[in-house]
């Protein structure tokens, strides 16, 4: 089963996948989809408040957030990374829990990168916001690092996020039944 969407004046055609017994996502990857991640890129860019900084969640934002940069010529982003690395200074940590991850997971952020952030506008960039729950880990790390996150960001609000007024969207992607048929929001 798949789902068409438009997004950014690029058309797709997304398998369905299913996460329950009666629930199915669209997987929206743009990994590899250079046209898209640049298309979404810079129609993101035109919504934008003012900010310093770029945060993004590991890892299917990482394009996006690296195109955005390029594009704006900041040239320069930060990561929200899934696992502590060897090579990060005095790395902290906060939960978080997806739609598309099993369980809880740790979201680790590097000291050097956290003091950039400190008394700075952060922009928290994903490629899909769907419970939030991502984003939410992301906005704790730029507070532990004392930014103020000015703007959340994504190409796509799924389910229920669509209804959300606190994210700059492209556009939606529902949720659907175990049939691969729309399901209506709460």
């Amino acid at each position: 089963m798949t789902y068409t969407i438009q997004v950014a004046g690029v058309e797709r055609e997304l398998n369905l996948f299913p996460i329950s017994d009666e629930k199915m996502i669209a997987g929206f990857v743009i990994f590899g989809d250079v046209e898209l991640t640049c298309a979404c890129a810079g129609a993101l860019l035109k919504k934008l408040p003012e900010y310093d900084y770029m945060l993004a969640p590991e890892a299917k934002a990482i394009p996006l957030v690296h195109e955005m940069a390029r594009q704006s010529g900041r040239n320069e982003y930060m990561l929200a990374r899934k696992s502590r690395k060897a090579y990060m200074s005095n790395p902290f940590s906060v939960e978080d829990k997806s739609i598309t991850t099993a369980g809880t997971q740790s979201l680790f952020m590097d000291g050097n990168d956290a003091a950039k952030l400190k008394g700075k506008r952060v922009l928290v960039v994903d490629d899909v916001i769907s419970t939030g729950g991502s984003i939410s880990a992301v906005e704790k790390l730029v507070e532990k690092a004392g930014g103020t996150v000015v703007g959340r960001v994504a190409i796509l609000a799924e389910g229920n996020a669509a209804k959300r007024d606190d994210i700059i969207v492209l556009g939606a992607l529902p949720l659907f039944d175990a049939q691969g048929q729309p399901l209506p929001l709460d």
